[in-house]
């Protein structure tokens, strides 16, 4: 490729100019990122895209043709709504497993250190221990703080596999909402049992009404959200803050020439807070000086990233599809990962310049990589000794191969339930004001990862600016916040980008008109959100002036996000098709019927101005019906 063609692909593939120039790099020195490996899989399965094909047992598999030929019938004699149906509950039941079992682990986590066995772990939000504790029914006047931290980590863990039918979390939903849910059949009843009877449902001979099939994906995404996800937001917080609002730098910029890279990507911040905890210990500083680095630099990436920066202000180097081209900048020493969203090609990009991979949990190993696995118990010693390994490694790098993008994008970060609503003064009182005058027209959570199907980040950046223009204020997660971070979107400043409302209301907070609310599994504290603002004006979450977008969404744990946003009442708009285009059927009830059921439903629109065009549609239908 010539250098004007490298410099337009890569033009096309990314939207941050810091992306693009590594990219750049990767293309000049032959190393493979996800965008080859998309076109080296081109053209890809029609049927699967269709979501017409089931591998579900040894008969198969089988492709169904969704238009009615000789092969209407899988072997078995499913038809194509079933199949649909029990492919789409088969990927929501997985990401919301992912999720949930994130959420397991904090939360054990939690129960270790109130019992005195996590290494170098304490509970830093002792008034958010309480007030969970009090939902709980837990007691907590005159008792030791470990005592009260048990005893809630006991009784969340007991709602993985409860015989209560009931979870504690999913209380929070105003009456209105939770009264739809009693009424469908897909209030959850526990974490665990949803999933597990996902997996039970969608087995050969077994569920076969793709009606039955979809409620109950419904039911195991609502598990999600308001269980396994929302249990792994609120101990994260007690174990290590509650997040308020800070400001720090984002994009590949955040790398750094003469000090010890370590990046810190994944999911889960147990091990990843440690290794920030530990690497200010002044030994590890010295030792990093007598290799010839200035100090270590920590830095993000996609959602243990997040968590690091609205909690401790560290640097967030980027998100899902920039895992790849932070290595390709010959400047990492050191990569670690837990789990989810981690490339298993990983090794083979790291080796093709110094990095060291470490991979630390007994669920995400992958060859070629150095595993330090991760316990609660020895937790601290852990995290010294993979950053030891990576002041090691600095003297290994090569100069002549490091290419480090300029200018890095300041961000504001730290926007929990509780800092919002402690900004309007401990009511949501204000924020419904300026609804009802409509200064603000609505809100809309934008959430989800990357896709080479789309130009990176463009999806999140255009629908955030488009929407904000709209005096609809915006709250994001997971990767889509690190986009419109490194796009400028997550400062104060960006006030000036909104429509006159909004811009007003921000300017007077002193806050920007998108606020980074966490990680994925924090799209829990969306749904906070908006459960407190519904019980103020006495209304379910179905009936207020909101929605929901995932513009570039990839994984399982996107289905069940938006799943749970639609059965809550949240509508969603999904950016990429998801795999149910095979059957009328299927796709006729989520896009229409379910409004039916939660006074929401999906939609699917790959163009971000005409995502604006339909939620701004569906804020004002919802303004309209409660006459503001």
């Amino acid at each position: 490729m010539t250098d004007q063609e490298i410099r337009a692909e890569a033009e096309r593939r990314a939207s941050d100019r810091t992306d693009q120039e590594i990219i750049r790099k990767t293309l000049d020195e032959g190393v493979q990122t996800v965008w080859d490996r998309f076109a080296l899989q081109q053209p890809q399965c029609g049927f699967g895209q269709l979501g017409v094909c089931c591998n579900n047992c040894a008969m198969g598999p089988c492709r169904i043709d969704p238009f009615g030929g000789k092969t209407s019938l899988g072997v078995c004699g499913a038809n194509v709504d079933t199949i649909v149906a029990r492919n789409l509950l088969d990927d929501l039941s997985v990401g919301a497993a992912a999720h949930s079992d994130h959420g397991r682990e904090v939360v054990q986590v939690l129960l270790e250190t109130a019992e005195g066995h996590g290494q170098g772990y304490q509970i830093k939000d002792v008034e958010k221990l309480h007030r969970l504790a009090t939902e709980y029914g837990i007691q907590t006047d005159g008792r030791a703080t470990n005592d009260i931290a048990k005893d809630l980590a006991l009784g969340i863990l007991e709602e993985y596999g409860t015989i209560k039918n009931r979870i504690q979390l999913a209380e929070r939903a105003p009456e209105q909402t939770k009264e739809i849910w009693r009424k469908t059949g897909i209030m959850p009843r526990s974490i665990d049992r949803e999933i597990v009877e996902a997996m039970h449902r969608i087995h050969m001979g077994v569920d076969a009404d793709y009606v039955n099939l979809l409620l109950h994906a419904m039911r195991t995404s609502l598990s999600d959200g308001w269980g396994g996800s929302m249990a792994a937001t609120e101990c994260s917080d007690i174990l290590f803050g509650t997040p308020t609002p800070l400001t720090s730098i984002t994009n590949l910029a955040t790398l750094s020439r003469d000090r010890v890279n370590i990046v810190l990507h994944g999911h889960n911040p147990l091990l990843s807070q440690m290794i920030v905890n530990v690497a200010e210990d002044p030994e590890l500083k010295r030792m990093a000086e007598e290799k010839g680095a200035k100090g270590i630099n920590l830095v993000g990436m996609c959602c243990t990233g997040n968590e690091l920066l609205m909690r401790s202000g560290i640097p967030l180097a980027g998100s899902f599809f920039d895992q790849e081209l932070a290595i390709a900048t010959g400047a990492v020493e050191a990569m670690v990962v837990d789990y989810q969203c981690i490339y298993h090609s990983i090794p083979l990009t790291a080796g093709c310049y110094h990095t060291k991979v470490f991979t630390t949990s007994t669920k995400g190993k992958i060859s070629g990589t150095i595993y330090k696995e991760f316990k609660p118990e020895n937790a601290r010693d852990t995290a010294h000794e993979i950053i030891k390994l990576a002041i090691e490694n600095f003297p290994n790098r090569n100069p002549d191969r490091v290419r480090i993008p300029e200018r890095p994008m300041k961000v504001m970060a730290g926007f929990s339930e509780e800092t919002i609503r402690k900004a309007l003064g401990g009511t949501y009182k204000p924020l419904i004001d300026a609804i009802v005058a409509g200064t603000i027209r609505g809100c809309v959570g934008i959430v989800g990862c990357n896709n080479p199907r789309i130009k990176q980040d463009y999806g999140h950046i255009t629908l955030a600016k488009e929407l904000i223009k709209r005096n609809i204020l915006v709250v994001e997660t997971g990767c889509s916040a690190i986009a419109c971070g490194k796009a400028g979107l997550l400062v104060p400043e960006a006030a000036d980008l909104a429509g006159e409302g909004l811009a007003s209301v921000c300017r007077l907070l002193g806050i920007p008109p998108v606020l980074h609310m966490g990680s994925c599994v924090d799209c829990s504290r969306i749904l906070v959100l908006a459960a407190n603002i519904a019980k103020e004006l006495g209304v379910g979450i179905g009936d207020l002036p909101i929605g929901g977008a995932a513009p570039e969404w990839y994984s399982q744990k996107a289905i069940s996000i938006g799943t749970y946003f639609v059965s809550s009442g949240v509508y969603t708009v999904l950016g990429i098709p998801p795999k149910i285009f095979g059957s009328s059927n299927v796709l006729n009830l989520l896009a229409d019927g379910v409004k039916g059921i939660t006074n929401s439903a999906f939609a699917v629109e790959p163009d971000p101005l005409k995502t604006a065009d339909l939620l701004e549609a569906e804020i004002n239908r919802k303004r309209k019906a409660l006459n503001i």
